[in-house]
């Protein structure tokens, strides 16, 4: 589907695009969603597959998704306002800024990081979303108990987000889900991932957990 093709008015994707209304102060979450329900966050949402098919099987979650290109801002949101689904926001932004500065420390359930892009080009590295940094706010923003999940079709991309996670921070491996048999054609985690399974890429998998107590 197009990017343009179908799209709703933008009175009708209101309520799910976010407004900082400070951008450099936390966000209550209570304020934004209306309830006190647990919330996780989706970093580079792209079309939005994830947070439509997440906010469905999981109403009783809040879901906020960050990216940074507004035409994909307003494509997700126009699938949710399609499906009525109140329970998702979506922030255009940096999200390495906005974890660090807008989530309240200590206040999601989980972090969903699904095919960031690999910048090829070694001039192009610094523009990966991983940093030490990156890891850092990750943990920040993770409640107890709380995860990063993260999923990757690139090896040497993978290998170097686990090596920044153990280096960088407290959060530890934990066996990711498997991989469901997609049923239909929506029926996938992102639309990466069912151009990468319809290849027979390769696709790496994991999830790290932020301890309920401290190892020491």
């Amino acid at each position: 589907m197009s990017l343009r093709r179908r799209r709703l008015p933008l009175e009708q994707l209101a309520p799910y695009l976010l407004e900082l209304p400070d951008p450099q102060a936390p966000l209550d979450w209570g304020g934004v969603f209306g309830n006190d329900q647990p919330v996780e966050v989706e970093v580079g949402f792209g079309k939005g597959l994830f947070l439509v098919t997440a906010a469905q099987a999981c109403p009783h979650v809040n879901f906020l998704g960050i990216e940074i290109v507004r035409k994909y801002q307003l494509f997700a949101a126009t699938r949710l306002a399609k499906r009525g689904l109140a329970n998702v926001r979506l922030v255009k932004g940096d999200a390495r800024l906005f974890l660090r500065v807008c989530v309240p420390a200590g206040s999601l359930r989980a972090v969903h990081v699904y095919f960031p892009d690999p910048w090829w080009k070694k001039r192009h590295l610094k523009r990966r979303l991983f940093t030490p940094d990156f890891t850092v706010a990750c943990e920040r923003a993770l409640r107890l108990g709380g995860r990063l999940h993260v999923v990757t079709d690139v090896g040497e991309y993978f290998g170097v987000i686990g090596g920044l996670i153990g280096q960088h921070t407290g959060l530890r491996p934990v066996p990711p889900s498997d991989p469901k048999q997609p049923e239909h054609d929506l029926d996938y985690l992102t639309n990466f991932e069912r151009k990468f399974r319809k290849e027979g890429r390769t696709i790496h998998r994991s999830c790290y957990e932020r301890p309920l107590h401290s190892s020491g």
